[in-house]
């Protein structure tokens, strides 16, 4: 019997669309799509002092003219913090998360050498805290042995998460829940069996997949698409003020961002409507053809 594929698409929105962000969209979309699946549309919106008013409704409105279709309600993750809050509670409850009263500056004195995404956490609050501190954060106990996985572009994968990045941080004391839980969660919630996303996030994988294995669930597959850079070598960015998607340039950004995952869709097809040119992406999309290589690319 075969499984029902699940999808999704999950921008914060800090400002408009722009061709980073569309990447994922499209490599997420005709994937799903092209295997009969479902595709669902996910707001991360748990980091509100970068939340931009308006942004997210101008985003939907950018999805749907360029021909996007999502299954079910747009899903908001500040809307959902009873869905973190019971998932760290089933987390103390297994023993498996300890508060910490460590600070940054702290954490660097002490482990001067970074990990993978920066300094590793040296366990300082593990067994305890040190007296007269009071809890800064909730973290997740990490294992000494090597997470792998096996993903969609970049193949076989692993990392050795009490080396690469330590006990990490789930809630701060004064903060939102960390991006690491939110999705996890969120993610099994809606019965997500497919993540495709940019190739930033795939250090986050193992840490992922281990926190799913703590709370008894199942985890997704991963396809981790090339990075998008800017002219001076750096990801392409809300903040990095890069334009938008427009309606003038619909086709022509569609057909920008298919070519540089590796579908050569013809060159005639910039002059089509922008659904029809997505069509014919889910028609065409090949894995085969997407290099995990990042690269640049000009911004239209």
């Amino acid at each position: 019997m075969s499984v029902l594929v699940v999808g999704r698409f999950a921008p914060s929105p800090t400002g408009p669309l722009h061709f980073g962000s569309l990447v994922a969209a499209v490599g997420s979309y005709c994937l799903a799509r092209q295997a009969g699946g479902r595709w669902l549309l996910r707001m991360e919106d748990l980091d509100t002092p970068r939340v931009v008013a308006g942004a997210a409704d101008t985003m939907l409105r950018t999805l749907e003219r360029l021909g996007f279709v999502w299954d079910g309600p747009v899903v908001y993750q500040s809307q959902r913090q009873d869905a973190y809050a019971a998932a760290l509670e089933q987390l103390q409850h297994d023993g498996l998360i300890f508060p910490c009263a460590c600070s940054r500056k702290e954490i660097l004195a002490s482990a001067p050498h970074p990990g993978e995404e920066g300094p590793v956490y040296p366990g300082t609050c593990r067994n305890g805290l040190p007296p007269g501190r009071v809890p800064r954060a909730q973290r997740l106990r990490v294992p000494a042995e090597e997470i792998t996985f096996i993903d969609g572009i970049f193949g076989s994968c692993r990392q050795h998460l009490a080396e690469a990045v330590g006990d990490f941080v789930l809630k701060r004391a004064d903060g939102p829940f960390a991006y690491q839980l939110a999705v996890v969660v969120d993610d099994a919630a809606a019965g997500v069996n497919q993540v495709v996303r940019g190739a930033d996030l795939l250090a986050s994988t193992a840490r992922q997949i281990y926190l799913l294995r703590c709370l008894n669930l199942t985890p997704p597959a991963y396809w981790h698409l090339p990075l998008a850079l800017d002219g001076a070598g750096k990801k392409i960015s809300k903040r990095q003020g890069n334009k938008p998607a427009s309606t003038q340039r619909d086709a022509e950004m569609l057909h920008a961002v298919l070519t540089f995952l590796g579908q050569e869709p013809p060159v005639s097809m910039r002059r089509v409507p922008a659904p029809e040119l997505l069509a014919w992406g889910v028609a065409s999309f090949s894995v085969k053809q997407v290099s995990p290589l990042a690269r640049r690319v000009v911004v239209l």
